[in-house]
C-alpha cells in the first residue's frame, strides 16, 4: 500500500505530496512540530499535543492561520485520526508539522499567508525490550541551551542544535546526548527529558532551565504525584547525575528509557533502578486505560 500524507486539508500519495520552494518552514525553520504515538489506533494524549501546538503557534503568530486555513475544514484531531486510518496503522509513529508557508525569498513572515500542514504516519519502529533492560548510554553534548531563547520552550522546525548533539552522540557510539544550558545546569537530551531519582524523590530540570514541555514528562509528574512520589523540578548541577540512584529519560516513542551511563561512567548501579521499572509499568497501565 502506498505511503498517504495529510497535506493542506487533503489526503494524498506520498508520492504526490508538494511543497513550495520558497515554504518559509524549508527555507528558515520557521515552523513548528509535534510527535505522537499511536497504540492500536489511539493517538496517546492527542489533546496534550495539540494544545502544545497551538500555544507555540500563538506565541509565533501562527494560531490565527491555522485555524483560519486548516480547522475552518477539518479539526487538526480529525486530520491526525484519517492520516493514521489511512495508512491503516494501528501502532506507529505519528508527526504533525507546521510552516508560516509560502512567502517571499526574504525572511518576511508577513509575506506568508497560508500555511503549510503536513502531517505523516508511520510503523511504529520502538527500542527492543533488550534496551529497556541495559538503558541507554549518554554524553554531555558541547552545545549548550539558551534559556533566554523563546526556541527552547518550542518544539521548533529549526532544529539544527538537536541534530549535532545527536551526531555528537553518534560520535561518542552513546545513544544520546545531554544539552546544559548556558548557566552550566541541565537541560534536556537532544530528544528527549531527564529525570533523576535520589533518596526515593524524583528531579527534574525546571522548564526555566531551557527545557520543552514535554508530554511525557507531564504524564511521569502526574504518576508520581498520585503514586506520593516527591517531585522536584528545580536547577540541577550535572555532578548531580552521578550521584543518584538511578535516571531516565523521556519522550512520546521512548516512554521511559533507564539512564544507566554517562561519558562511560555508571548512573546509580548501571543498571535500570526500581523507581524507573515501576513508573514504565504505571506509563503502560496509564496508556491502557485510554484504550478501554
Amino acid at each position: 500500500m502506498a505511503e498517504i500524507v495529510y497535506i493542506n486539508g487533503q489526503l494524498v500519495p506520498r508520492s504526490g505530496a508538494k511543497l513550495s520552494p520558497f515554504d518559509h518552514g524549508f527555507l528558515y525553520g520557521y515552523g513548528l512540530f509535534e510527535t505522537m504515538r499511536a497504540y492500536s489506533g489511539h493517538i496517546f494524549r492527542l489533546d496534550r499535543h495539540l494544545a502544545r501546538l497551538r500555544l507555540s503557534a500563538q506565541s509565533l503568530g501562527l494560531i490565527h492561520s491555522i485555524l483560519n486555513v486548516v480547522e475552518g475544514k477539518q479539526s487538526l484531531e480529525v486530520a491526525c485520526l484519517v492520516t493514521l486510518e489511512a495508512n491503516k496503522l494501528k501502532d506507529a509513529r505519528l508527526r504533525l508539522t507546521v510552516s508560516a508557508g509560502e512567502g517571499n525569498m526574504m525572511p518576511d513572515p508577513c509575506t506568508c499567508s497560508h500555511p503549510t500542514v503536513l502531517i505523516t504516519a508511520r510503523s511504529l519502529v520502538a527500542p527492543p525490550p533488550q534496551k529497556y533492560e541495559s538503558g541507554f548510554a549518554a554524553i554531555l553534548s558541547s552545545l549548550r541551551r539558551n534559556t533566554q531563547s523563546p526556541l527552547s520552550r518550542l518544539k521548533s522546525t529549526c532544529y539544527m542544535e538537536n541534530i549535532l548533539a545527536r551526531t555528537e552522540a553518534r560520535a561518542a557510539r552513546c545513544d544520546e546526548a545531554i544539552l546544559l544550558n548556558e548557566l552550566g545546569y541541565l537541560a534536556e537530551g537532544s530528544t528527549t527529558n531527564i529525570f533523576l531519582v535520589h533518596s526515593g524523590e524524583l528531579i527534574t530540570p525546571s522548564l526555566g532551565s531551557g527545557v520543552l514541555a514535554g508530554i511525557t514528562r507531564e504524564a511521569v509528574l502526574e504518576i508520581a504525584g498520585s503514586a506520593n512520589i516527591g517531585t522536584l523540578e528545580r536547577q540541577v548541577e550535572p555532578k548531580e547525575l552521578l550521584e543518584a540512584d538511578e535516571a531516565f529519560l523521556t519522550n512520546s516513542i521512548l516512554e521511559r528509557m533507564p539512564w544507566t551511563w554517562l561519558a562511560g561512567k555508571p548512573i546509580g548501579t548501571g543498571k535500570p533502578g526500581q523507581l524507573t521499572r515501576e513508573l514504565l509499568a504505571a506509563y503502560r497501565e496509564l496508556v491502557n486505560e485510554t484504550l478501554q
